[in-house]
């Protein structure tokens, strides 16, 4: 009874308010994917300066996420939650007025910092206002909003640009952000870490340090991995995270707390988390591509197609919000890991002739197996950070995963090329060998051309997902191996508690 008075009386109300600001980053995300090809025609821009709107907006969010969180906790992170949404809603209707690839990629970047101080507050915010009875309920619906906006999003950016133009998908983000403002702050507490000495050092270096990594992972299909230019970045990454741990480890005020590490649940879960990411790196670019290009799906359609990863999802995340405290995370994790490699390896069956059943069912699985391991990954790791290391916790978390995704993307993607144009017929065009879209438009009638390209396709598919399939195998595997597995809300083994091991490292 004590514990139910001590609870913020406003917490779903608060909840909302974070699922709202996790919405408008995910929603903008995805849809942006849709409207590429109305917006290259309009304004246009070349393939490089195309690359250049997509992953702006990622080196930059990616590089911030660890100072942003650092900043929640020193200023305040409903503070710093509010002021990342304005800036992120007033680049997005700065958007809508962009006419030229230059001032859309200045808009993109502006949105990614500002994506970089919303995200990480969010989960900081949500992990100080609920405790641990309630915590996995109010993650199962933040995860639940999540996938909902994932599969959502492609569906809304069709309709927007089928009726409006591409940048209606800027403009969709204006009245979610004032709506998500103005709650937070008749809503929301303020919430920050007891007041330290800055590190400026260290935020240099995270920020160097992983704009690098980000920018070397997007540029390996273009550039390679170890020669040239790619050589230089991976260098200059190296340097620089390998300063910033060294450097976090001997300061006397440390930006992130990377002691812990030292806790088995944070190890497993966040590697974990980063080896399933990169599993599901390419699984929407392979997917879409496979509904559109050789099912003949309209984007409407394909984005439709993703419904029963949603409600799949939706039904885990149910379900396991209600076993944590039951039998632990470390079950949950196990259980949907494996059912989202089992997802993958269906995939690999897939062929050029074979309709969508296939793909549904394993799309089904991959929702419940996400819906499951997600959030209780996230919830383990998160359980074992201190309250006053709320936001550079949460961050550090973010970080590893989009640093996964980023990875997922560059290998699945390059991976995908390489295979498509090995299963090519020989004395194809060679615009034909780069791309399934490159094939269909160097067909120009030919079936016999459009019918190999199908082919080709579905069979390095089917090499990419094998290798999706092992990332999450692998990611299973660690989560058993490595974490303790305690109940929510259980103290961990030896009963020693993050707040315990943080001051015994201080």
């Amino acid at each position: 009874m004590a514990v139910a008075e001590n609870r913020n009386p406003r917490r779903w109300w608060i909840l909302i308010v974070l699922c709202l600001s996790t919405l408008v980053l995910v929603v903008d995300s995805m849809a942006l994917t849709v409207a590429v090809p109305a917006m290259t025609e309009d304004i246009g821009a070349s393939p490089q300066q195309i690359q250049w709107i997509l992953d702006s907006y990622v080196l930059v969010f990616a590089g911030l996420l660890l100072t942003s969180g650092s900043l929640g906790d020193r200023f305040g992170r409903r503070k710093v939650m509010i002021i990342g949404l304005l800036l992120f809603g007033a680049a997005s209707l700065a958007a809508v007025f962009c006419t030229t690839p230059g001032e859309v990629i200045a808009a993109r970047t502006a949105m990614g910092i500002g994506g970089a101080l919303i995200m990480p507050s969010t989960l900081s915010i949500l992990i100080t206002v609920f405790d641990e009875e309630e915590r996995p309920k109010a993650m199962a619906a933040w995860g639940s909003v999540s996938m909902l906006g994932l599969v959502g999003s492609p569906i809304l950016g069709g309709v927007l640009i089928d009726h409006f133009s591409w940048h209606s998908i800027f403009f969709i983000n204006v009245p979610v952000v004032v709506l998500a403002v103005a709650t937070g702050l008749l809503l929301m507490p303020e919430s920050k870490a007891p007041w330290q000495k800055p590190d400026p050092l260290g935020a240099v270096l995270s920020v160097l340090g992983m704009t690098a990594l980000v920018w070397w992972i997007i540029e390996i299909p273009q550039h390679g991995a170890f020669e040239g230019r790619g050589l230089v970045t991976l260098a200059v990454a190296v340097v620089s995270l390998v300063g910033f741990v060294v450097w976090e480890n001997t300061t006397a005020s440390p930006m992130v707390p990377l002691v812990l590490f030292k806790h088995r649940d944070f190890t497993g879960g966040s590697i974990s988390l980063a080896l399933v990411q990169i599993g599901n790196g390419g699984l929407l670019l392979v997917l879409t591509q496979y509904l559109q290009s050789v099912l003949g799906y309209s984007p409407v359609k394909a984005g439709l197609a993703f419904t029963p990863l949603a409600v799949a999802a939706l039904i885990g995340n149910g379900v396991g919000a209600k076993l944590a405290a039951k039998v632990g995370y470390r079950p949950l994790i196990l259980a949907g890991m494996l059912l989202m490699a089992g997802s993958f390896g269906l995939l690999t069956t897939v062929t050029a002739d074979g309709g969508f059943t296939v793909p549904a069912v394993a799309l089904g699985l991959l929702g419940l197996g996400a819906g499951l391991a997600m959030p209780a990954a996230v919830g383990a790791l998160m359980g074992t950070i201190p309250v006053d290391k709320a936001g550079v916790g949460s961050a550090l978390n973010d970080t590893i995963q989009q640093a996964g995704t980023a990875l997922g993307i560059a290998i699945l993607g390059s991976l995908l090329t390489s295979s498509f144009s090995a299963e090519m017929p020989a004395g194809t065009p060679e615009q034909a060998k780069q791309s399934i879209g490159g094939a269909l438009a160097a067909a120009q009638g030919d079936a016999g051309l459009v019918q190999a390209a199908k082919e080709a396709f579905t069979a390095s598919m089917s090499t990419t997902l094998t290798v999706s399939a092992i990332g999450v195998l692998a990611a299973a595997l660690l989560a058993v191996v490595v974490m303790r597995g305690g109940k929510e809300g259980a103290p961990a083994e030896g009963g020693t508690t993050p707040d315990k091991e943080l001051a015994a490292a201080a």
